[in-house]
């Protein structure tokens, strides 16, 4: 149970965190870009041009996201291009009731069909949707069309300006942000694992370890583009090379962690027998833990970093545990000795991170050339293929685009037939809750209605308390930057705060204010159950319908990186870019996998079938990789023997059986195709033999190398031995689950 100590100082951490987010620096930037125009139209007595260009600076802030500047301001351009040919469109559609409803749903889907082309597509397809649900207000009504499309173009160009500006003032905020949060991330990744080690009851954390896996590897995506597009864009520098390299040693950390999965079963039964084992254990991981969260506060001021030895004595305790013994071939030992190699090779790679924060010599660092970690950027493909690919019912963009095209049409006669104040606050609703899924869908309704009652409530008692129109302009611009930070972080809150900023907004404007928070929760309430009822409704894009997608690319990218461990091991020498690249896209689609499962455990129950066998089949994947990631580690850190003919077999065989898998979920064999006899472990033991078979010198001389030797054998037997009984499982249960 946490003590009150501790929960100040997690929240003392949290706040010092947000407030060095870059989220909260882009709120900050925003409520700049917000203001400087509303403030010079006031003085100028031009506040409609004011207000428009702040509209601008709006519509395009939502593609000004982390990674690299170059990026970013592609997205704000092409999202006010986007804005400004929307709104001069939206400014014409009054003329006609007949022609407002047809077009208001083309645009909608077609604008929503844009972000089939990834995460940034999605963010520029907002800022289209928003201008165009912008353009039934009144807030520029004294301005002709092209007078308003020219001014949102402005503003658009005014916030890229200021997104530059604060570039080239803080061009290294992004990179210590993300790296900082990866050092976070890595050290409550270790800190789990620890608690695992003593914990009987594993279920929650297990589940934590693995959203804390996700998030990761979403992390690393995000520092990788900025790393790496900001040294093939601007040349290669020290900084950058050292980070990059530093990132380098975060990526094998989680690699080493997923290594060297616990056999909790074989642990518990060992630690019994030697607590104090488990304690030196545990206690070596939250040694760790601590000092990469000591490293991610520090990053930036280096000097302060105070210096540590607690890692090593623990670390000497642990190898003191285990190298007293005289036992050689012991199965426990050999796992713990293994536990140690995994706990040693992790603690160099913290000891690497901070030599290389140390300024040390350039000629010392061998750093990654920009050609080679090029191949590690996820590229997005923008073929017009792909928009024609997508162009069906099998497409969840594609359905969620006529999902929001319906429902934007009805939700908007629905505000015109009961009169209500703003009928585009509908809309509004509509196009920042609805999702192409309905968990999220689901989960942001809830948040955005209780965050926008609980900002009423806060309102009325605000204006209750004063009725002073300076107060309520900073009440406004406070509450609308704190509610662009909270975002990512906190649906809830950021709801709350936009209720705030709309209704002081108003306030400044209008003096019946309690009619305007009247009309925002209604609207709200109306928006998020139209939203609500069409993803539950109308063609409805399950999680279970895109699942066996998932799984096939998931397999796939498990195969290929069986496929070059197989080759490293039988060729050795140096490590390919094919071997990193077949990692990471390893690590993608199983962060992928996890999303999915957990958006599936959202949707009704009536949708949830088969949600057994799906976490079985997840768990069977995530297992895999581990295993994968295991057996890999060892061979490329450690000098090895010659593949033997033994396990090229068992290999081959593994791959096949995924191969096997891959087929039967795209549906090219029969599923219900007869089993082969026999299981994983007679057909092991076949090949391989019951035992690890050494002569009787080689036992009594208890060399270094006999023992190398004899490691080796232990640890590519026992995980080719799982590999194959997990790949041999695989097909089964693909055959007994219904997609």
């Amino acid at each position: 149970m946490k003590t009150s100590q501790n929960i100040v100082k997690e929240t003392l951490k949290d706040l010092s965190e947000y407030f060095n987010s870059t989220d909260f620096s882009k709120a900050i930037l925003l409520g700049i870009a917000l203001t400087i125009p509303i403030l010079v139209g006031i003085k100028l007595d031009e506040l409609q041009i004011g207000i428009t260009i702040t509209i601008g600076a709006m519509l395009a802030s939502p593609s000004d996201v982390s990674g690299s500047i170059r990026n970013k301001i592609t997205g704000i351009l092409f999202a006010t291009l986007l804005a400004m040919l929307v709104s001069f469109i939206g400014s014409y559609l009054h003329l006609s009731l007949w022609l407002l409803f047809p077009i208001l749903g083309g645009l909608m889907f077609f604008i929503s069909y844009i972000s089939i082309y990834g995460f940034r597509a999605s963010l520029i397809s907002f800022s289209g949707l928003l201008a165009l649900v912008l353009s039934f207000s009144k807030v520029s009504g004294g301005l002709q069309p092209y007078e308003r499309m020219l001014l949102i173009g402005l503003g658009g160009l005014w916030y890229a300006a200021l997104s530059l500006l604060r570039h080239f003032i803080f061009p290294k905020a992004p990179t210590e942000y993300y790296l900082s949060k990866t050092l976070r991330l890595t050290a409550d990744y270790l800190r789990t694992r620890g608690e695992l080690v003593e914990n009987k009851d594993r279920t929650e954390l297990l589940k934590s370890l693995l959203n804390t896996q996700t998030s990761l590897t979403a992390t690393h995506e995000t520092l990788r583009d900025i790393l790496i597009s900001s040294r093939t864009g601007s040349g290669k520098s020290e900084y950058e090379g050292k980070r990059m390299l530093i990132f380098a040693q975060l990526v094998d950390m989680l690699e080493l962690a997923m290594a060297h999965p616990v056999n909790y079963s074989k642990t518990d039964i060992l630690f019994e027998k030697k607590p104090e084992e488990l304690k030196d254990f545990q206690d070596l991981l939250f040694a760790m833990s601590d000092r990469l969260n000591t490293i991610s506060v520090h990053l930036s001021n280096l000097k302060r970093l105070p210096e540590s030895t607690t890692i090593e004595i623990y670390l000497e305790k642990v190898r003191e545990d285990i190298f007293t013994s005289e036992e050689i071939y012991d199965e426990d030992l050999l796992m713990l000795r293994n536990l140690y190699k995994y706990q040693k090779q992790q603690v160099k790679k913290i000891e690497k991170i901070e030599w290389l924060l140390s300024n040390p010599d350039r000629q010392k660092i061998s750093f990654i050339k920009s050609e080679v970690a090029k191949r590690y950027l996820t590229k997005q493909n923008y073929d017009l293929e792909v928009l024609v690919e997508n162009f069906n019912l099998h497409s969840n963009i594609f359905r969620h685009s006529l999902r929001l095209a319906t429902m934007t049409m009805i939700g908007y006669g629905v505000g015109m037939l009961f009169e209500v104040q703003n009928p585009y606050w509908i809309l509004l609703t509509l196009i920042v809750i609805m999702r192409p899924t309905f968990g999220l869908t689901k989960t942001r309704s809830k948040e955005r209605t209780i965050g926008t009652l609980i900002g009423g409530v806060i309102a009325v008692g605000i204006v209750l308390l004063t009725q002073n129109t300076t107060v309520y302009g900073i009440l406004a611009i406070t509450s609308l930057v704190i509610a662009f930070s909270m975002v990512q972080r906190n649906y809830k809150a950021s709801a709350t705060f936009i209720t705030l900023s709309v209704v002081f907004i108003y306030a400044l404007i209008r003096p019946d204010i309690f009619s305007v928070i009247q009309f925002r929760v209604t609207d709200t309430l109306i928006g998020a159950g139209l939203a609500t009822f069409a993803n539950l409704l109308l063609w409805p894009a399950w999680e279970v319908q895109s699942m066996q997608n998932t799984l096939v690319e998931t397999v796939k990218a498990n195969r290929v990186y069986l496929e070059v461990i197989i080759d490293f091991y039988n060729k050795k020498g140096e490590v390919s870019d094919e071997y990193k690249v077949a990692r990471k896209k390893a690590f993608l689609e199983m962060s992928d996998l996890s999303a999915a499962f957990q958006r599936m455990t959202q949707e009704p129950k009536s949708r949830q079938k088969n949600l057994d066998k799906f976490y079985e089949i997840a768990m069977l994947n995530h297992t895999f990789l581990s295993s994968l990631a295991s057996l890999s580690t060892y061979i490329i850190n450690n000098p090895t023997t010659p593949a033997s003919e033994n396990f090229n077999l068992i290999a081959s065989r593994i791959v096949q059986n995924l191969s096997m898998a891959e087929s039967i979920l795209n549906n090219e064999i029969n599923s219900e195709i007869k089993e082969e006899v026999g299981n994983s472990e007679d057909i092991f033991d076949a090949v391989f033999g019951k035992n690890i078979r050494f002569s009787e010198d080689e036992k009594a001389q208890k060399t270094d190398e006999y023992v190398s030797k004899l490691e080796e054998a232990h640890l590519v037997r026992e995980q080719l031995k799982w590999l194959l009984a997990m790949s041999e499982k695989m097909p089964k249960v693909l055959r007994e689950t219904q997609f």
